[in-house]
């Protein structure tokens, strides 16, 4: 026996029979597949970094659906008028629905990404391994994670939109506060959603995501690889270097597709807006972004995009500090890369 090896067992032994907590935790912990922890450490640094900035996203949601009282302010405006008629607790509306999806799909997206790489690469070796190689795989893995996920996104967006007067005297131009009785969380909006038209329903809107996510979704791992290889191999192992391109990868591929992203939410929430009246508004993605630009210019398409802009650099770097603090805590190797152009801003 390896000398190492058996002080190893000799420590686990030892703290199974001392019975000490701490020490049963690192042997269970020793014993997880790396993917295993990789996957754990992605799901938990999603799950921060969007309760870190929920409140933006609460905002960005209300401001893409034109949500009555809302349209004109702005960032600062809208997060007072969200507190004096909400409270602290209205910044997170939705936020729950928002990690639940988040947790999975980060998780899904990296370890898909990984599989769908090796898949092209052991089978279209004629593509090469270039930046190609990580857009396809990217695109492929961003549409995976979509469809697996998509109704918890929906659920977000619905009870994101609804504005619940508990302070005040807020009026919309229905004459009252609240057109429609709220939904009361998560499983609520998917029960009365799936009453109301099935599996097509809770899956409404997913065409423009499915649409942009592709692209997006590719751009981002395509960008942050070919940001990378304009480094010396010394510097690519920069924490420093991994945030920017990470960062810069969102941003560029956000701000490509976020007119799709404007057509997914107001899809999503149109059986809520007064002046559907629970008629289905656009037939189909283009639709969607031939109306919008027609009622109300093509300025709208890119309604709460600054607000990503404003988040990108907080929802990274709080991403990368809770993933890295899990890679130690879970005991992974250091040498595992970290996947900082994963999606946190969807």
């Amino acid at each position: 026996m390896d000398p190492s090896q058996g002080s190893t067992l000799s420590t686990n032994v030892a703290g199974l029979v001392d019975g000490s907590a701490a020490s049963r935790e690192i042997y269970y912990v020793d014993h997880l597949p790396v993917y295993v922890k990789e996957l754990i450490a992605g799901g938990t640094a999603g799950a921060v970094a969007k309760t870190a900035i929920a409140p933006l996203e609460r905002i960005k949601i209300l401001l893409q659906t034109r949500t009555e009282g809302f349209r004109s302010l702005g960032v600062c405006g809208s997060l007072k008028k969200l507190l004096k008629h909400e409270g602290v607790s209205g910044f997170y509306k939705g936020n729950g629905a928002s990690v639940l999806r988040i947790v999975p799909y980060a998780a899904l997206h990296y370890m898909t990404y990984e599989q769908y790489r090796c898949w092209i690469l052991n089978n279209y070796s004629t593509l090469g391994t270039g930046p190609i190689i990580d857009l396809l795989a990217g695109s492929a893995a961003g549409g995976t994670a979509v469809l697996c996920t998509y109704p918890l996104d929906l659920a977000r967006a619905k009870l994101a939109y609804q504005i619940v007067d508990t302070r005040g005297s807020f009026k919309n131009r229905m004459g009252n506060f609240q057109a429609q009785s709220a939904y009361n969380g998560i499983n609520d909006v998917i029960k009365n959603v799936y009453k109301e038209g099935g599996v097509r329903a809770l899956y409404r809107g997913v065409g423009p995501t499915l649409i942009g996510i592709l692209p997006y979704a590719g751009l981002k791992f395509y960008i942050y690889e070919e940001l990378k290889s304009h480094f010396s191999e010394e510097h690519q192992k920069s924490i420093v270097m991994r945030l920017s391109c990470g960062a810069l990868a969102g941003l560029f591929g956000q701000t490509f597709t976020y007119p799709l992203d404007v057509v997914r939410r107001q899809m999503q929430v149109e059986n809520l807006m007064p002046s559907t009246q629970g008629n289905v508004r656009y037939r189909n993605t283009i639709d969607g972004l031939v109306t919008i630009v027609r009622n109300h210019g093509w300025r709208q398409l890119f309604a709460g995009l600054s607000i990503n802009y404003i988040k990108i650099v907080p929802s990274v770097a709080i991403g990368f500090t809770a993933y890295d603090t899990m890679k130690g805590w879970l005991r992974v190797p250091s040498s595992t890369e970290v996947p900082v152009c994963i999606d946190l801003l969807e």
